[in-house]
């Protein structure tokens, strides 16, 4: 048998399909750090979303650890070099929510360019402006998209029939160039795109991926849409370049000032910058909800499930 612990709350597929496999599940979703580590000498597995940091101390109180499952994309909470070193297998899923993130994108990209948020307000006020409230087509412009992983994958093929030019770029993949879309450099994105989307993993490469000198780098004024991790986006060079005109709109499922578990705005770090978003209409934001639906919730357990029975099995 293999004692799996639960430190965040997931959907129940993957305990209901643990336990049908014979896999001892226990719950401590409420619990804090420092009681976690209390009771990790006896687990051989652990499932967390982003609570808190898995590190050299916590695999340290952990020595019987077989696996992380991660619920979700993003390992940035993880020390997964640390992890594997001492033969921790470390699982994620993002396959379960790469289709949620890219129609998120899309919705957000048509409410900005529609001024869907600003109409609906004055509507409701009794405010019915027309030609102030006229939108811009996707028809027909150039989107540049940074990542062809689960998330830039599943963007540009729900993009397929809005009748744009895709341009994609991923400095770990060539050869990816389908009908639809141009592989591409950045170079090229730079001087071609009208919109920018965002879909890579928070590692110390991408840490500010999008500063002054990246924004300065476009030739055309541009569209913003960040669903990967706020910190690849500088806000302070995003604001600087939106007062400029350079950047014309964002698009932001997930902000600079999040806390480590995305569950709210870190309050002691907020300062002007983030007032501008806040107040811009040309600004749209969601709270790191674009890969949590109420589909890719169950189906992140689903496929958690399923990696950790087809690499450690059944106990029955």
């Amino acid at each position: 048998m293999m004692k799996v612990l639960f430190i965040d709350t997931v959907h129940s597929a993957l305990e209901e399909k643990l336990v049908e496999h014979g896999y001892l599940v226990q719950h401590y979703t409420g619990w804090s750090r420092e009681e976690c580590l209390s009771l990790l000498s006896q687990v051989q597995g652990i499932v967390i979303r982003s609570k808190f940091k898995i590190d050299t101390e916590f695999l340290n109180h952990a020595p019987q650890l077989k696996f992380i499952a991660r619920a979700g994309a993003g390992m940035e909470n993880i020390d997964v070099y640390e992890a594997e070193s001492r033969g921790v297998v470390c699982i994620n899923s993002p396959e379960g929510n790469r289709d949620a993130v890219g129609e998120h994108a899309i919705g957000m990209l048509l409410m900005l360019l529609n001024h869907l948020k600003r109409a609906d307000l004055e509507i409701r006020q009794g405010i019915w402006k027309r030609a102030e409230n006229r939108g811009t087509e996707i028809m027909g412009k150039t989107i540049g998209v940074i990542g062809y992983g689960n998330t830039g994958t599943r963007f540009v093929k729900k993009l397929m029939g809005f009748d744009a030019r895709i341009l994609v770029y991923d400095k770990y993949k060539k050869g990816i160039a389908e009908s639809w879309f141009e592989e591409t450099t950045m170079d090229h994105i730079f001087q071609e795109a009208d919109i920018l989307s965002l879909h890579v993993p928070l590692t110390e490469e991408t840490f500010y991926l999008v500063n002054e000198e990246f924004i300065h780098r476009f030739k055309k004024p541009f569209v913003l849409i960040n669903t990967s991790r706020g910190k690849v986006v500088k806000t302070a060079a995003l604001v600087k370049a939106m007062q400029s005109g350079k950047i014309t709109g964002a698009c932001l499922d997930v902000l600079e000032y999040e806390s480590v578990s995305f569950e709210k705005l870190d309050q002691e770090q907020l300062p002007d910058d983030f007032k501008y978003l806040l107040q811009a209409e040309n600004v749209i934001l969601t709270p790191h909800i674009a890969g949590w639906t109420h589909e890719s919730n169950r189906k992140m357990s689903e496929i958690l499930a399923e990696k950790i029975i087809h690499r450690f099995g059944s106990f029955n």
